[in-house]
């Protein structure tokens, strides 16, 4: 009797620590895990240039290792915290915590798969869940409130335009290579930016079928984003700002993870939050 009490107070525990952010071993630990992310797609850029990685070959690739061996704990520690570990593998972060895991599993068998390491700048958008951006999202008409929304708001855009431009020259460092002038995943990046932007500068262009069918995407793509009436996106998002919950506490049961605060049941599926 006394063991069960033992098991289900550590999976609570831990389940606390690795799905919420109000706690303070919750944010520790979200704040951990954004630093690893971090220095794993950067070491997949810095890789990806020849000299440095002729140089320090050795120490990227344990370096990977290393972090794709406790992104492979973390995966499994997340399945064993909550009662149905199906919600999450099915997750929009479940799916993403898998993408960024098995790329350096599959450089066995896929040569150059380990470069798609870099769709873990999808795991980054917790980050606005750690700092509680949804604060800045008021119901108040007052101009200070106003211009933290605002504020707010561009940030998201913009920090999904730079995880936009990741994924897209990794693909296109992958699909072109150095023979197209895609030297580097930097260099993709960069081309990516330029054309997104829509800028164009010329200097590199891909030949391939695929590479210009993605391209004439992306491009498609920046005039979209140029396009976007920024006074109908703040209209609105400001219909949905009573909507929006401050409180981080995730369910166990069902993996929502907004709540009012002192909530005591899961307003989704009525599961007890704090048992």
């Amino acid at each position: 009797m006394n063991t069960r009490i033992k098991k289900t107070t550590w999976k609570q525990r831990l389940h606390e620590i690795i799905y919420e952010a109000d706690t303070k071993g919750g944010k520790l630990f979200d704040v951990i895990l954004l630093i690893a992310i971090i220095a794993s797609i950067l070491l997949v850029m810095l890789e990806s240039i020849e000299s440095f990685d002729a140089k320090y070959h050795t120490f990227l690739d344990i370096s990977e290792w290393v972090i794709t061996l406790l992104f492979s704990l973390e995966y499994i520690l997340r399945l064993i915290s909550i009662k149905k570990p199906f919600k999450y593998i099915f997750s929009f972060y479940g799916i993403v915590d898998l993408l960024s895991t098995i790329p350096k599993y599959l450089s066995f068998i896929f040569v150059g798969s380990h470069h798609l390491a870099a769709l873990r700048a999808l795991r980054l958008l917790r980050v606005f869940r750690i700092l509680k951006l949804t604060r800045y999202v008021g119901a108040s008409n007052t101009l200070l409130v106003a211009l933290r929304s605002s504020r707010a708001k561009i940030a998201v855009f913009l920090f999904f335009v730079v995880i936009v431009c990741i994924i897209l020259g990794t693909i296109m460092y992958m699909i072109e290579g150095e023979e197209n002038g895609f030297t580097s995943i930097p260099r993709s990046v960069y081309w990516a930016i330029v054309t997104l932007t829509t800028v164009g500068f010329g200097d590199i262009a891909p030949q391939t079928p695929l590479g210009q069918f993605i391209a004439s995407i992306i491009m498609i793509l920046g005039y979209g984003i140029i396009a976007i009436p920024t006074g109908i996106v703040s209209s609105e998002i400001s219909k949905n700002t009573n909507k929006i919950d401050s409180n981080t506490q995730s369910c166990p049961s069902c993996l929502k993870d907004t709540h009012k605060d002192n909530a005591k049941f899961c307003d989704h599926c009525g599961s007890i939050l704090n048992e």
